[in-house]
């Protein structure tokens, strides 16, 4: 472990040791939207004389040494004017820069280039940004707009299939996703099992999602990083927009608490089909809300205050036999603060909760559980010269998880309380991440992040004999649960375990020509949280549960090459990838492992490893009245659980075997044309390999019973899933008079209707007593219709 850390500090040394002595002086400020004065994320800041350049971080901010002398400097972002002005640098300069919507000035010059294209010189790979006016052009099911199935049309990126929670990023599960709104972590992403996403698409105001190479500022995670960033609202002027659809409508408001100095921004959606089930005699509910708001306020010229929170909650109910409700809620408060024109900070303090509760009315018991987390971060951004920009800081989240608790709904009720052990853990860490611009061709980024996982005391632990939790069973080769041997207590300010790990990442670009580059990266990453579900998807009912002595964090190392190439002055780009990732102490379930109310989870599980590899293809039509991207994923995703001893079987005979995530080929084609100025078509086409399942293949009978036999875990199929979607969207001719614009949406999902298998189920009919297989189709042909609005 010490040879990273090493190699590490010897480049940072030598690096630092390089910076030219030239009188050099600084250029900073931050850049925002004209009307609004929103900043904005990723402008481009360049110095076309010198090549050089930046860019602005999450907070609008810029900052850039350069030599004295005098230069044209050129303000670029995408949908917006660019600007070009000329500067004399000969002290440092403080300059803020405001872009003007491109609609509102068609006589100034129009970048071209496309936000979401690749940067050919950084050495960031495997990211991909989307902005939210091209999530809102992607047909979805029942028109409403969603970020988590617009990230799955890129490559390397799928979920299990339609009304299935969460995404699978380059083979790996659901839980392995880092996904923060604000910074805060989300621990549910999706509404209605899946059918809609929990981000409002109106409040979303930057999208990235981070595949490898993933800097050492996140951590937590092993499959990749969704961050995602609110809009802060106007502070000139109030606004409002939102949509109305077929089952549900979204509005949201922004406007100034102090012009030029304060805003506030408050978001609402809610889904309303259950209204009208009463008129078809139904008595059932399945609906969501969820609300986003953020306050903003500018201190003075260097210290900057955000308060910004997100509530949902989720219900459905069948009659009075059943009730689910569960969702998130989060809360960050956060300041920057402007140390000089080189050093930015921002703290958050963060609160982030999941909140799970079944009410079975039939049995009178009430089920609840969930998890909580407080989160301390202090971020630092340190742009030391025009080669070399530093980001540095600490964090600190302490969880409490609650696995379960029973309580009667009635007095009556003959279910004793009953409460399943809560656990409680401690995670820190320290990171330093480092872009390097070595020379004209050739820049770095490395980084190391340290960190440590405590696990605390609590009121009862099991204890068993040789600390073997599952045992095997060599008569009938079967894994069974243990008998613990007694149980031990602890005081809440103990440590029952405790891990440490150096997570090292590093990548390159090496830029063949202004229009081509190869880059390399790796990085090492821990996750101390696991997911406890035996299902293809997440579902609410899962539970998360703390690393400790019997359940041990995942370790992952990847490494991707890639090749990237614009075509046609930017008109065209490509991005090829290829990718190897291998995990460590990937968690497996021993057959009839019960999840749910189990006080011994460690009982029914086991500690395997698994492996991911493929080759991802982008392609893109970055302008013109047809834009859109070709992506296509070519991949293995395989997880092993070998026996601990020589006469033990281990799960699928030791073998290697399918995860439920492993897609052989991924295909989507999304594009959008612009047919004249009032209507516009939207379409994208999905094709990937069967989902692997397990079916029998043969079956015996016993007792005048026919008892099926299934084959190795995974071995088997679903067909394959693919689909059609098309919208189009009418913009009638704006009333100069009024402010009000409007905009209709007309879908249809699933245009050919295939019926795609959600599902394969065997059993015997209950008649003929043949056996036979069904096939659970979700979703066949669905249109929709939605106006949107802005005022």
């Amino acid at each position: 472990m010490k040879s990273p850390l090493l190699w590490f500090l010897c480049v940072f040394y030598f690096s630092i040791s390089a910076i030219n002595a030239q009188e050099k002086f600084t250029l900073s400020g931050t850049i925002s939207e004209e009307k609004s004065n929103e900043t904005l994320i990723g402008v481009n800041i360049i110095f076309p004389e010198i090549s050089a350049g930046t860019t602005t971080n999450e907070y609008g901010f810029y900052s850039i040494t350069l030599p004295k002398g005098t230069y044209n400097i050129i303000v670029s972002y995408l949908g917006y004017s660019t600007l070009s002005e000329t500067i004399s640098l000969s002290e440092d300069l403080s300059k803020n820069f405001s872009l003007t919507d491109a609609l509102e000035n068609l006589d100034e010059v129009i970048i071209t280039e496309n936000i979401e294209k690749l940067n050919i010189r950084t050495p960031q790979m495997s990211v991909n940004k989307l902005s939210s006016s091209t999530i809102k052009d992607i047909p979805v099911v029942l028109g409403e707009s969603d970020i988590i199935k617009a990230i799955t049309l890129l490559p390397g990126v799928t979920n299990a299939g339609e009304g299935a929670s969460g995404f699978n990023v380059r083979g790996g599960a659901a839980d392995q996703n880092l996904i923060l709104l604000d910074e805060a972590t989300i621990y549910n992403s999706s509404h209605l099992f899946g059918f809609f996403s929990v981000f409002n698409p109106d409040a979303i105001k930057d999208i990235r999602l981070y595949k490898g190479g993933i800097p050492a500022r996140y951590g937590g995670r092993v499959a990749s990083v969704l961050d995602i960033y609110q809009k802060e609202g106007n502070n000139r002027e109030f606004h409002a927009n939102g949509g109305v659809g077929i089952v549900s409508s979204r509005l949201l408001l922004e406007g100034p608490l102090k012009k030029d100095k304060g805003s506030f921004l408050l978001g609402g959606r809610s889904s309303y089909a259950h209204l009208f089930l009463p008129l078809f005699d139904i008595n059932n509910k399945a609906y969501f809300y969820d609300l986003n708001t953020k306050l903003s306020y500018k201190l003075n010229d260097k210290n900057n205050i955000y308060l910004s929170g997100y509530f949902g909650r989720d219900v459905f109910r069948i009659e009075d036999t059943f009730e689910n409700t569960y969702g998130n809620s989060v809360l960050n408060f956060r300041w920057n603060h402007l140390f000089s024109n080189k050093l930015f900070s921002n703290l958050s303090l963060i609160y982030s909760d999941y909140y799970y509760d079944l009410k079975l009315n039939f049995v009178e018991f009430d089920w609840v559980s969930g998890i909580q987390n407080f989160n301390l971060k202090y971020d630092f951004k340190h742009y030391l010269n025009d080669k070399i920009k530093l980001q540095y800081g600490l964090n600190s989240i302490y969880y409490r998880f609650n696995p379960g608790e029973i309580k009667p709904t009635v007095e009556s009720s003959g279910i004793n309380p009953f409460k399943l052990t809560d656990k409680y853990a401690f995670e820190n860490a320290i990171y330093l991440d480092a872009e390097h611009k070595v020379s004209d061709k050739l820049a770095l980024s490395y980084g190391l992040r340290f960190s440590s996982f405590h696990r605390l005391g609590q009121d009862e632990l099991n204890v068993y004999e040789n600390d073997q939790a599952v045992l095997f069973n060599e008569d009938f080769q079967i894994y069974e649960k243990a008998e613990p041997s007694g149980t031990e207590s602890f005081k809440r300010s103990d440590v029952i375990e405790s891990f440490f790990n150096l997570e090292p990442r590093a990548s390159l670009a090496y830029q063949l020509n202004s229009e081509s580059s190869v880059k390399l990266s790796y990085n090492r990453m821990a996750q101390y949280l696991h997911l406890l579900s035996n299902t293809s998807s997440p579902t609410p009912l899962d539970i998360w549960t703390p690393s400790g002595k019997f359940v041990k964090p995942q370790l992952l190392d990847q490494y991707a090459i890639g090749y990237f190439k614009n075509f046609n002055n930017n008109k065209y780009s490509l991005e090829v990838e290829s990718f190897y990732k291998d995990v460590q102490n990937r968690i497996d379930y021993i057959d009839g492992a019960d999840l749910v109310a189990n006080n011994a989870i460690e009982k029914v599980i086991l500690n395997g490893k698994s492996r991911a590899y493929g080759l991802e293809v982008l392609l893109r039509k970055n302008e013109g009245r047809f834009k859109g991207w070709l992506a296509y994923t070519l991949s293995k995703s395989e997880q092993q659980t070998p026996g601990r001893t020589a006469n033990e079987l281990g799960i699928n005979n030791g073998n290697w075997y399918n995860t439920p995530f492993d897609k052989t080929h991924d295909i989507s084609l999304t594009g959008s044309y612009d047919w004249n100025e009032k209507w516009k078509i939207n379409t994208n086409f999905i094709f990937q390999t069967g989902q692997p399942a397990t079916f029998p293949n043969g079956q015996y009978e016993y007792n005048g019973l026919s008892i099926p036999n299934y084959s190795n875990r995974n071995a088997d199929r679903l067909p394959a899933y693919h689909r059609l979607d098309i919208s189009l969207s009418y913009t009638p001719e704006a009333n100069k008079t009024k402010k009000l614009r409007g905009e209709w949406v007309f879908g249809f999902y699933n245009i050919y209707n295939r019926r795609n298998a959600a599902s394969i189920s065997f059993g015997q009919n209950n008649v003929t007593g043949a056996n036979e297989a069904t096939r659970l189709s979700i979703f066949g042909i669905v249109p929709s219709i939605s106006y949107n609005f802005k005022l």
